[in-house]
């Protein structure tokens, strides 16, 4: 296992019974509010960047900012690969400066997943990077996935080395039409049976109570996405039929930072993180 900053704040997570949020940024303004809001709140924080996010910033922007942020601001800030499937285009962005990564191999079938996972752990290994994984599949809007096996976690974790575990537990990504039905009995019993920190992906749209009782049996981070960009996109819609005519985008933009800030604060409450950084 990788003794890196990403898997101390999960296992302290775990140990002390919140978790951290892990926040997608889509570009400088959305960075911007979770850092502040964070920093504001004392919360340690993830920020999460897909392969799209990453080729929006470029990689080597992205690395620049994620310096001057871990200078600037003085709590533990994590950046993030999200969500790769592609293991070659993963590595490159580990060799480039990465130090927290997720293989997603989770469509694969279940020997596939740990072959997958096993060559990026090994690969890693060898930067000091912490390697996240999924085992069951989350599903996405009204498309189901298909829920972990307790069972086969231990199996999985013990094979790939891997260092924290996204688990399916009956949440989607993007905004679930209808409540969502969690399986926490099948979550407690994942806890039970692995000490490694558990992933909940699909937090938009939970219920804060939902996300808290996900913490209470095991989950020791919580993944953001859609939320954010809606009250970012609500924020920069409601100053445009306000203020028609303006055209000086910081304005606008920073509306959308506003309502953004909103959800970063209420979900860093609800994770239990603030005062933690």
């Amino acid at each position: 296992m990788v003794d890196n900053l990403a898997r101390k704040i999960l296992q302290q997570a775990r140990a002390e019974g919140y978790a951290v949020p892990a926040f997608n940024i889509y570009n400088l303004e959305t960075m911007q509010v979770v850092l502040e809001t964070a920093t504001k709140m004392q919360s340690p924080v993830m920020l999460a960047t897909t392969p799209s996010t990453v080729k929006y910033f470029g990689h080597e922007f992205l690395l620049a900012l994620a310096e001057k942020a871990q200078e600037k601001y003085e709590i533990p800030i994590i950046f993030h690969l999200d969500h790769f499937t592609d293991k070659e285009e993963l590595k490159k962005y580990i060799r480039a400066g990465f130090t927290s990564a997720m293989i997603d191999a989770s469509r694969s079938p279940y020997r596939e997943n740990v072959e997958v996972v096993q060559e990026v752990v090994s690969f890693a290994r060898d930067y000091g990077v912490a390697v996240e994984a999924e085992l069951g599949n989350v599903g996405r809007g009204e498309q189901e996935g298909t829920l972990t096996e307790p069972g086969e976690a231990g199996d999985f974790i013990r094979e790939t080395g891997v260092d924290s575990l996204a688990v399916a537990i009956g949440t989607v990504h993007g905004i679930f039409k209808g409540k969502p039905q969690l399986d926490y009995r099948r979550l407690e019993e994942i806890s039970r049976l692995v000490k490694i920190p558990l992933v909940l992906h699909g937090g938009s749209g939970l219920a804060d109570e939902d996300l808290k009782q996900t913490i209470k049996f095991g989950i020791s981070k919580i993944n953001i996405a859609t939320e954010l960009k809606e009250a970012f996109t609500r924020g920069i819609k409601k100053f445009f039929r306000e203020n028609p005519e303006e055209d000086d985008l910081r304005k606008y933009l920073q509306a959308g930072k506003e309502k953004m800030a909103e959800v970063v604060a209420e979900k860093i409450r609800t994770c239990g993180s603030e005062g933690r950084g």
